[in-house]
């Protein structure tokens, strides 16, 4: 079962880091959620894999995945949980360039054209990677019915997506861990 606060208490103890840090969007900040510390965590993936199907518990999907790297150990540990839950579930990864042999493809895994796809993120700043994902999965003839992240840093993500018409859920907030929101967020 999904333990909400015991997720934004393993964010406190092993991923959440103040200082000055500059993120993959280029902007500025004065702290940084290293999503891996949690994904990369027994205890940490087991309750966001919960986490994300109790948030799409009522999105019907046929497979979840996202970028390499960042969605990897989520999209692992989101089937695991799917299978002791006796759901049936392809899990898939988008790869930023092409594979160089073989199939050639951005995206990996059993999805194929016409699924229905949920595309993971672990912190959702403006959405950007996320948004990259979509595109090549739209490309590749998948429906994508959502996006989901771990936090929402709420620097402009849930904005760009609703511009996209793809709706967007999220476990946390930057908020549940004590930091307000930005003013354009």
């Amino acid at each position: 079962m999904f333990n909400k606060q015991e997720l934004i208490k393993l964010f406190h103890e092993r991923a959440l880091k103040f200082g000055d840090f500059t993120l993959v969007s280029g902007k500025k900040s004065t702290y940084y959620l290293d999503g891996k510390q949690i994904s990369l965590h027994s205890t940490g993936l087991r309750q966001v894999s919960l986490g994300l199907l109790d948030l799409l518990s009522d999105v019907p999907f046929d497979a979840i995945g996202g970028m390499v790297i960042g969605a990897d150990p989520i999209v692992g540990g989101v089937l695991v949980a799917a299978a002791e839950l006796n759901r049936s579930l392809d899990g898939f990864l988008v790869r930023k360039e092409p594979k160089g042999h073989g199939t050639q493809r951005y995206i990996e895994g059993p999805v194929k054209p016409g699924a229905k796809v949920v595309v993971i993120d672990d912190v959702v700043t403006t959405g950007g990677s996320a948004l990259q994902a979509a595109d090549r999965l739209i490309e590749f003839g998948c429906e994508v019915v959502c996006v989901v992240g771990i936090v929402d840093r709420k620097e402009g993500g849930a904005a760009n997506f609703a511009a996209r018409k793809i709706p967007f859920r999220c476990l946390l907030s930057i908020e549940d861990f004590g930091i307000p929101a930005p003013a354009n967020g």
